[in-house]
């Protein structure tokens, strides 16, 4: 399906499957998503993913990633869904303001399909697709919200598309998992490390810059992005000081040095 194309559904608590598709189902968490979330129940991010999160672990995974963790209780809920619905709707993951549609990028095996399309992911519980209620692709991803979460993730899409994960040819060794998992999902353990280490005293960062990781997590989210591809691939997202760069080489210089016998 292309942005043009139609489609009848609707959710609301008047359908007989409400709150159904909330259960036992695995939502991928992006970085924004867990802005989102961690600010809208007003926790810091380390309690956030303690309390509500899962990361698999997978010797075939290329780097880390966060799964919403549902309740431990028979039908293995989703935490934030009542009764009357979910409770965090307005800051709701990316995946649960997609459903039921779903998005296919063709990649570089299918060369015949020069674009990105959706699809429908229409499952026997689910009864929305009965409701007499028709719209465009397009119209719903608007009704939706899903360009800000577009916008905001698409330097982690690039990120986690990088190149230098292939190149690599294995896994990240524990130091940078820890680093990638801190500067994507625990946004407040990043600013903590940036402000209170001597980062600042090592990179070049502007003052302009500065005040805006200090109070805007998005901006600290797009910071730590940079920070990711200069550490991780070498990429000149980030300067480093002139004497921090001579120390470093001074200290290359000394290491490669025979040593006395």
């Amino acid at each position: 399906l292309s942005v043009n194309d139609s489609f009848c559904f609707k959710c609301h608590a008047g359908v007989p499957c409400f709150n159904e598709c909330c259960r036992d189902v695995n939502i991928f968490l992006t970085p924004y998503d867990i802005l989102r979330l961690k600010n809208s129940l007003n926790i810091n991010s380390r309690e956030f993913l303690d309390k509500y999160t899962i990361s698999p672990f997978d010797k075939n995974l290329k780097h880390p990633i966060v799964l919403l963790k549902m309740k431990d209780d028979d039908k293995k809920t989703c935490p934030f869904v009542s009764e009357k619905g979910c409770t965090v709707y307005s800051d709701r993951p990316w995946a649960c303001r997609m459903y039921p549609l779903g998005l296919a990028s063709p990649g570089d095996n299918h060369p015949e399909v020069a674009e990105e399309f959706y699809f429908l992911l229409k499952e026997s519980v689910c009864k929305g697709f009965e409701e007499d209620h028709k719209q465009t692709i397009g119209q719903w991803l608007d009704d939706q919200g899903i360009k800000e979460y577009n916008e905001a993730g698409e330097d982690y899409k690039q990120l986690t598309l990088h190149r230098g994960f292939d190149e690599a040819g294995q896994a990240l060794d524990p130091r940078k998992v820890e680093m990638f998992y801190t500067a994507c999902y625990n946004l407040d353990s990043f600013r903590k490390f940036l402000f209170r280490s001597t980062f600042f005293d090592r990179f070049e960062v502007d003052d302009d810059t500065k005040k805006k990781i200090e109070k805007d997590d998005l901006e600290l989210l797009k910071f730590g992005y940079k920070w990711l591809r200069f550490s991780l691939f070498g990429e000149k997202t980030i300067t480093i000081k002139p004497d921090t760069l001579a120390a470093k080489e001074k200290e290359l210089k000394e290491k490669s040095k025979p040593s006395a016998k």
